[in-house]
């Protein structure tokens, strides 16, 4: 892939009213979703799930991308389909989740950092084989008392630019992933501040590793109080701070931002993401979603594990998906949450 190639897909993956699909979830964590749904979690469980969602009628109006695991992509459909060509039929981009998890940082007794950069060119390798156009990395920042500390920030940022280096090498789109945790009780201010500050030092970290900003996109939290924070921001306090965090740290090159939802519910996701772009003034990049249990949780509770309720689950998905495909380009309403979905 070349890097026009790698901008045409940072682009196609946050065309007009798209977003991205997070359904890279470990195989532990998503057991620990379907066990608190009833479901046992088998791989056939889990295919199914996956699939329910990928092959969810009409959904390509409003996905442009899937970031899958590692047991996901290697999974096929009963046809023998793999699901990562489901997805490309349906001109949905299929990605893949690079990092192997966060461990203890050394010389910290409570921050993290993100491994996997070891063998990381084999395993793009192999996933681009596998049909894997994009990747992603995340890093977690931990706010509270002195936290999160020099050392912490820069560690986490120099290897999400290592990460974004190998993966434009071998084809690949990056999606880097710097999220300031909402656990804690810090206010609106601080977490804008930290997420400032994180920014800043991770577009120094691609900068020095001659990534090309063109070709990748930035997938940040939204600055939102501490969910156990004494005053919560309103949803406008929210839109604000976060458009005026990104105008002060992100270039205008990157061609899309694609929010976490970081522990928001759907709706407030789907709000808070509304009201960005409902602002006014300049918006460089287009501003769009890469949600994982806010677009999952209203159809895995409507699909229940139960084959005579997949169409229950694909609309559901479908609603939310819908919903928040209008708040990518603000045109998101109440309204729309109750209105009735085609079998």
């Amino acid at each position: 892939m070349t890097t026009a190639d790698l901008g045409k897909t940072a682009q196609a993956l946050v065309a007009d009213g798209k977003g991205i699909l997070a359904a890279d979830e470990t195989v532990p964590t998503v057991t620990k979703r379907l066990a608190a749904a009833k479901i046992d979690s088998t791989p056939e469980i889990r295919r199914t799930y996956r699939e329910m969602l990928f092959t969810t009628p009409g959904i390509s109006d409003f996905i442009g991308g899937v970031i899958m695991q590692d047991e996901t992509i290697h999974q096929r459909d009963d046809n023998g389909t793999p699901l990562a060509d489901l997805l490309s039929r349906r001109r949905i981009i299929p990605g893949i989740k690079v990092d192997n998890g966060v461990k203890p940082l050394a010389g910290s007794s409570s921050e993290r950092i993100t491994e996997g950069l070891d063998g990381l060119r084999d395993r793009l390798c192999e996933y681009s084989k596998l049909g894997a156009r994009f990747a992603k990395w995340r890093a977690v920042i931990d706010v509270g008392g002195m936290l999160p500390s020099v050392s912490c920030v820069h560690a986490n940022a120099h290897a999400l630019a290592r990460y974004a280096g190998i993966c434009q090498e071998q084809g690949v789109v990056p999606i880097v992933e710097p999220e300031v945790l909402m656990n804690g009780s810090h206010t609106v201010e601080r977490c804008e501040e930290v997420t400032g500050g994180v920014l800043h030092a991770v577009f120094d970290a691609l900068f020095e590793q001659n990534v090309l900003l063109e070709g990748m996109l930035l997938k940040p939290n939204m600055i939102v109080s501490g969910a156990s924070c004494t005053t919560q921001a309103s949803a406008k306090e929210v839109a604000v701070a976060t458009l005026r965090c990104l105008r002060r740290h992100v270039p205008a090159a990157v061609p899309g931002i694609v929010f976490l939802s970081g522990g928001q519910d759907h709706v407030a996701a789907t709000v808070h993401l509304n009201g960005i772009n409902q602002l006014e003034g300049p918006k460089p990049w287009k501003l769009s979603f890469s949600y994982g249990r806010a677009l999952q949780d209203e159809a895995l509770k409507a699909w229940q594990g139960k084959a005579e309720n997949l169409g229950a689950g694909q609309r559901a998905f479908y609603r939310r998906a819908r919903c928040d495909a209008a708040a990518a380009l603000g045109r998101y309403s109440a309204s729309m949450e109750s209105e009735s979905i085609a079998a």
